[in-house]
């Protein structure tokens, strides 16, 4: 059990502004959280295995390395494919984490060489990190890479297209009741309570605006190994993407 140390919060303030500076920087600290090693070596590991799948993928999947989606230096993607052609297929993009100040579309495909495996074309999309990058740049280039990839892959991105949540809070200012594509939001049990918090309220605002969310903590794993176990076909995550996708078709 975790015991946070608070002050009173104002009505209708966010949780996370009653908690202190020390406290702040716990909850969002994800190395911190994990169980199975010391937390100064939990990233490196996860760098360790990411740049290892990736250059796994890499050779042994086809694939296009920095495919740009914009204009900028930092607007680029790669996309690995799987053995069979088809004109329309799963595609599954991936968008790295790192605190907005690190990680790289070239230590992250941990799940291409499971996902390719049985059909499905995997894209990790690069963006500028801080401080190059703010969050609105952030933001801004991974909706550009949505819309190229729609753009490029048009009888795949009609589903996109219907089912965007930005297009469809563009038309209404709530998600119409109705078919739509589901949502999971996962999170690791040996993730700080704060993160718990948000994924489930998250979880709520999805549902609120009338979509199909699902909310699912995914046990003995913890920020980081919830990606990693994705080079693994037997992952628990990764057997739910492929039932998620593969029933949406």
């Amino acid at each position: 059990m975790a015991l946070l140390t608070v002050h009173s919060a104002g009505a209708g303030e966010a949780p996370w502004k009653a908690l202190s500076a020390e406290e702040l920087e716990k909850q969002y600290s994800p190395s911190r959280w994990v169980v199975r090693m010391e937390a100064d070596k939990v990233v490196g590991t996860f760098v360790q295995i990411g740049s290892q799948a990736t250059q796994k993928a890499r050779t042994t999947r086809r694939n296009q390395l920095d495919v740009p989606y914009g204009d900028g230096e930092g607007e680029r993607m790669d996309i690995y494919f799987p053995d069979e052609d088809s004109e329309a297929f799963p595609l599954f993009l991936f968008i790295h984490g790192g605190y907005w100040q690190s990680g790289s579309k070239d230590d992250s495909a941990f799940m291409v060489n499971p996902l390719t495996a049985q059909g499905m074309v995997v894209v990790i999309v690069a963006y500028d990190i801080a401080p190059k990058g703010t969050l609105d740049l952030m933001v801004e280039q991974v909706a550009r890479s949505v819309v190229f990839l729609q753009r490029r892959y048009p009888s795949n991105q009609e589903d996109a297209q219907r089912n965007s949540p930005q297009l469809r809070l563009e038309v209404a200012p709530a998600w119409p009741v109705g078919p739509a594509c589901p949502v999971l939001v996962l999170v690791a049990q040996h993730d700080s309570p704060e993160f718990h918090r948000q994924s489930r309220e998250f979880c709520e605002t999805l549902r609120r605006v009338g979509c199909e969310a699902s909310f699912q903590q995914l046990p003995g794993v913890d920020h980081f190994d919830i990606i990693e176990n994705l080079t693994r076909e037997d992952d628990v995550l990764t057997q739910i993407i492929l039932k998620t996708m593969f029933q949406a078709l």
